[in-house]
């Protein structure tokens, strides 16, 4: 007899996966969702994240999330987000497919054409999804983001590929930014094990410094990630940027990232380059594309809208025997 059973729906949001439990999760204590992401991170949820994120179960790009409740009634759920590496403050893309998964699974009522609105706690605040449904179809999910801001700009990182100037800035999680074409790559998959290595590289430069603070919560801060970018110009109704989100510990996004499209939106507006009404579309190192809007800012930042769409790829009963030598899995990188 297994001596533990879980039960997992799994989507994809522009290509990234996203493993949602449904059953098997242990209680996980605490009085807010952020309160809950310290509670898991040593405890037993920890042991099933690894499970689930471990080779064979899963992979070193694996994600996914455990449903708590929500810090009060003017939210659907709370979320907490994993990785093979941990629990993340944020997850755009996460977002998109919880939103989704609450229409599938009827969690709530959603109109066959017309939109409905979700709120989803996560540790970095409350989230709010629109979905968009058409003809008894999902089409599209929009979340608007907690508020943005930027950290720092400028900030030259030595590598191995030289001194890399980078910009920080923060969208649910703290992402350092930089142009691919500053250490002589681009975004595309020919080049995603260079970007790999030197995002490791600027994570480990900034840990511990005032790049890698967040200004109000020290439980947010950290840089989550790196988002190496290829500006493509302008389309006629904002800009149009390619990325490849590095995160984690060498972690690639296959999305163009949730959070990460709403630091680069807090960046351009802050550089003048979209306003209110533009749209920037990024596009991801697969070729899957988010839109992202800057709505307006408010007393504590910009105010960002990204919106893209999930699809489910699979129900599991994932068990683990007793007698499995491998226990919980293993990581080849």
């Amino acid at each position: 007899m297994p001596s533990r059973s879980v039960r997992t729906v799994d989507y994809h949001t522009a290509g990234e996966p996203f493993r949602i439990v449904v059953e098997g999760c242990p209680p996980i204590e605490g009085d807010r969702v952020l309160d809950r992401r310290q509670s898991a991170i040593h405890g037993p949820a920890d042991a099933l994240r690894r499970l689930l994120c471990n080779e064979p179960r899963g992979h070193a790009d694996m994600y996914g999330c455990f449903l708590v409740p929500p810090n009060d009634e003017g939210a659907l759920l709370g979320t907490l987000f994993w990785h093979k590496d941990g629990f993340s403050t944020a997850c755009g893309h996460g977002t998109i497919a919880l939103a989704v998964h609450a229409v599938d699974s009827g969690m709530v009522d959603a109109p066959d054409d017309g939109e409905l609105a979700v709120a989803i706690d996560v540790p970095s605040g409350r989230v709010s999804a629109t979905v968009h449904r058409r003809g008894g179809r999902t089409t599209s999910v929009a979340f608007t983001n907690v508020p943005g801001f930027v950290i720092e700009r400028g900030v030259e990182v030595p590598t191995s590929a030289g001194m890399v100037p980078v910009d920080v800035g923060y969208g649910g999680a703290i992402y350092a930014t930089a142009r691919a074409g500053d250490v002589g790559a681009s975004v595309s998959p020919a080049d995603v094990n260079r970007l790999i290595a030197i995002s490791r590289e600027i994570k480990s430069a900034l840990a511990g410094t005032t790049a890698a603070r967040h200004r109000s919560d020290e439980r947010l801060s950290g840089v989550y990630g790196v988002i190496w970018y290829d500006d493509l110009g302008d389309l006629p109704d904002g800009p149009h940027q390619r990325n490849c989100t590095v995160f984690a510990d060498g972690e690639v996004d296959r999305s163009p990232c949730g959070s990460g499209t709403s630091t680069r939106l807090v960046l351009l507006h802050d550089e003048g380059r979209i306003r209110p009404g533009q749209v920037l579309r990024h596009d991801s190192v697969v070729g899957s594309t988010f839109l992202g809007r800057v709505l307006g800012v408010g007393p504590h930042g910009v105010i960002t809208q990204v919106e893209g769409m999930a699809y489910r790829t699979g129900e599991h009963h994932f068990v683990l025997d007793p007698a499995d030598p491998l226990g919980d899995g293993f990581q080849l990188r």
